[in-house]
């Protein structure tokens, strides 16, 4: 791919273009549940609107095309088709976490622990070790940050496996849960399309 000189100032303003899109197609389509639910499936889950998500993977590869990333990493099953939309422009493999191991995982695995607070249940993610390796650079992506947990498990099979996480590429952030700024703090780099400071069925959504 050609890359066209960027300016600091207009690093900035394609930033904040690409994430008021994803503020507007929040605003326009998602419906907001008791419970702090966001619901998005008529775009970023149940159904992907390609041409849409298309779109943000060309910011996360402007945000991270420089860094030599050899792989993506995310966890089933709602971050594989957004994940594998955002390997395009990189040119590289989609590897995703499975929760359960299957018949057509065979050999040796690395392993976290995962605890999901949507569901109220704990997963074990698990990697075949050939997919994953001390020279990889990761990219992590994931549709929704809240607790964090999701990406600091995902960090945590790179680290077994010795790969070097270079960030993480998020659609939604949910700020007010904190689990990005505690990876932040830890030294991950987290980069998100939108970042909702508050939200409720009465007063919409709050982005900052």
């Amino acid at each position: 791919l050609t890359r066209r000189p960027t300016t600091h100032s207009t690093f900035e303003k394609e930033s904040k273009t690409h994430m008021k899109l994803m503020e507007d197609r929040i605003s326009q389509d998602a419906i907001i549940e008791d419970g702090e639910i966001l619901k998005v499936g008529s775009f970023l889950n149940q159904q992907i609107d390609v041409p849409f998500i298309s779109r943000c993977a060309e910011e996360f590869h402007r945000l991270f095309g420089e860094e030599g990333i050899t792989r993506i990493l995310t966890i089933e099953a709602s971050g594989i088709g957004l994940a594998c939309l955002c390997a395009v422009p990189f040119g590289v493999p989609v590897v995703f976490a499975k929760k359960s191991r299957s018949s057509n995982i065979a050999g040796e695995v690395y392993t976290s622990q995962v605890f999901s607070f949507t569901h109220g249940t704990e997963h074990r993610i698990m990697i075949p070790r050939q997919f994953l390796t001390s020279a990889d650079r990761v990219l992590l992506i994931d549709d929704f940050l809240a607790s964090g947990e999701a990406l600091r498990g995902l960090d945590d099979l790179c680290r077994q496996a010795g790969a070097c996480v270079v960030g993480a590429g998020v659609f939604v952030e949910k700020v007010y849960q904190g689990g990005g700024n505690r990876l932040r703090e830890a030294g991950m780099r987290i980069e998100s399309l939108a970042r909702i400071t508050a939200m409720s069925p009465e007063a919409g959504v709050t982005f900052g």
